[in-house]
């Protein structure tokens, strides 16, 4: 008997509600393996000597073939019904379509016309890279080779940039190109013979023959002289003759060529939020407001009769609490972190396998302001935490705040556990978003007071004198982006409300004008992660449990804050239902 054609027709249907999400989702495994490509292309990302491209093509042409290729993938993403893909599918789906849109929004803007922030940019790209270097065989020493011996275009093509960007108004500041020109000039006096970027061919695997190795040395060593070299002090004759003379005074972005709407741009795209520049600012003066009471507090605790700035002004002077040389400042750290380490524990349900270690930074590093954390368990790095270079006289007071946020269990936890999850997209294991690495970093050093890292008062004033730090930035930043503050007010604020050195500041301040946008995300996110754990302690009472909070917060790798706050109401729900059935 033949069955109905009803019957047929609900068939076909059920057959369709299995294998459509299906096809979906590997619909969605092939769009996520075109954009990582597509990604790493124009990111100059991985030592594969199959890679066609050395370093990104940023010329014009180059950046129109890469967006219509992102404009293909996201049309390709949105054919997938987000209805049709369920748990971690669902959510990366999700993630890429915003990174698609703020991808394709920011290359709206042309922001290759701006290829440095002061401290970093072009320039010291590739000594970042050569840094975390491995040559593993013949091949990727040979590619490393065709990479250096390709510099020059990539140096000219970011050169072509920085003119459009004069012919149309979106510069850098003065001041932030003078800072860059003085770190192009660091990496183009390096003697061709000891540059850091033929490190990686220091140590080259046995697999290669002394004879080969001493030939690939050579060899290298030839492309450093004959066309790096060149190319470096022509980047550094172009910054000092040519582009210096024709950038702007003023130090707001809003001063750019479509320069307000580029701000608020980069205010979402850095907060992962939808706030405007002023909303950022009222945010920021309250909190400045709220901690500097906190601050009152403490001092008062102490014993100290004076004001908030009259302390802060005391505490330079006090050559006990300020580093002996180089080496008192490292052993000092070292013994913080291990302290720590002892700790972690008691808060974390999941801690990373990398390990991590602190040294100084390096000398193209040494123009960029703040500290900074690497690591790379695949290529064999441990994480590493990386001060200034000269930090005789920096204070010992907010050593602990520092170490809790660029050590653990600030960013070598969080981004050492998202490099675990290698069952996660590559772009979501280490995509930068900002709000969500630096908040937990910053949420970190407030965290150290409740696991007993700080041992008096000085310290537990140097974890306020450093959020208030963070606050100061969102007034700052929106104030001199949007608000037409000068650069001397931006001085006095951090001057009024921190225990930053004078050096510091400057180089803080400096930073801020040559970034905008990005120290608005350091106090944003730390608000966000205080409010879920506050929302996450009321609603779960007595079975809040903080190990498997953190574990929730970080497990998922970085995420904008409203997506970061969905997913804990999520593991919130999930407790209060392991509760009700029971179990744990």
């Amino acid at each position: 008997m033949r069955p109905s054609r009803h019957c047929s027709i609900l068939f076909a249907l059920f057959i369709g509600l299995i294998f459509t999400p299906l096809a979906h989702a590997d619909d969605l495994v092939s769009i996520l393996h075109d954009f990582e490509s597509a990604s790493s292309r124009q990111g100059g990302r991985g030592a594969s000597p199959n890679t066609a491209h050395p370093w990104p093509d940023i010329s014009p042409a180059g950046i129109a073939a890469h967006r219509a290729e992102l404009l293909k993938i996201q049309t390709r993403l949105q054919a997938i019904p987000e209805s049709s893909l369920k748990g971690e599918d669902a959510l990366t789906r999700r993630l890429l379509a915003r990174n698609l849109a703020f991808a394709l929004e920011g290359l709206s803007f042309d922001e290759e016309r701006i290829p440095f922030t002061g401290g970093e940019g072009f320039y010291t790209r590739p000594y970042g890279m050569a840094r975390n270097m491995i040559l593993h065989n013949r091949a990727e020493a040979d590619f490393w080779i065709a990479r250096l011996a390709a510099l020059p275009d990539f140096y000219a093509q970011n050169i072509a940039n920085m003119r459009r960007g004069l012919a149309t108004g979106f510069t850098q500041p003065k001041l932030v190109t003078r800072i860059a020109i003085a770190t192009a000039k660091v990496t183009a006096d390096h003697p061709a013979e000891g540059d850091p970027l033929l490190a990686p061919l220091a140590k080259l695997p046995p697999t290669i023959s002394q004879q080969d190795a001493d030939a690939l040395r050579a060899k290298a060593l030839d492309v450093m002289k004959t066309r790096v070299k060149p190319a470096q002090a022509q980047v550094v004759t172009f910054l000092q003759d040519e582009y210096l003379p024709k950038t702007r005074e003023s130090i707001g972005a809003r001063d750019m060529q479509n320069g307000d709407k580029y701000y608020a741009f980069l205010v979402r795209k850095f907060t992962t939020t939808d706030l405007t520049p002023d909303q950022v600012h009222q945010i920021g003066l309250s909190e400045v407001k709220r901690i500097h009471a906190e601050m009152e507090k403490s001092i008062a605790a102490m014993g100290y009769k004076g004001t908030v700035k009259e302390f802060l002004a005391y505490l330079p002077t006090q050559q006990q609490y300020l580093a002996k040389s180089n080496e008192d400042y490292l052993e000092k750290a070292s013994e913080i972190l291990k302290r720590i380490d002892h700790e972690l524990p008691r808060w974390f349900g999941t801690l990373p396998r990398l390990t991590y270690g602190i040294q100084v930074k390096s000398p193209e590093q040494a123009n960029s302001s703040g500290g900074y954390y690497l690591g790379n368990p695949q290529l064999g790095i441990a994480g590493t935490i990386m001060p200034g270079r000269n930090l005789t006289g920096s204070p010992l007071y907010n050593l602990p705040s520092w170490l809790l946020h660029e050590g653990v269990p600030g960013h070598h936890i969080q981004i050492a556990l998202g490099q675990e999850r290698t069952d996660l997209p590559a772009f979501r294991r280490t995509d930068g978003l900002t709000a969500f690495v630096e908040g937990w970093a910053l949420y970190s050093e407030r965290l150290g007071n409740e696991m007993g890292i700080y041992r008096n008062d000085y310290e537990r004033f140097g974890m306020l004198a450093f959020e208030i730090w963070r606050a100061c930035r969102l007034v700052i930043d929106t104030g001199m982006h949007d608000k037409n503050w000068t650069r001397d007010q931006a001085v006095a604020c951090l001057k009024d409300n921190t225990s930053l050195s004078d050096r510091s500041i400057n180089g803080e301040v400096d930073r801020y004008i040559g970034w905008p946008g990005q120290a608005l995300a350091y106090k944003m996110g730390e608000l966000k992660i205080t409010e879920l754990r506050a929302r996450a302690e009321k609603e779960l009472g007595p079975n809040f449990d903080i190990r498997k909070f953190h574990d929730a917060v970080i497990d998922d790798g970085p995420l904008p804050l409203n997506i970061l706050d969905e997913q804990i109401n999520k593991w919130i729900s999930s407790q209060k239902a392991a509760i009700a059935a029971g179990g744990n």
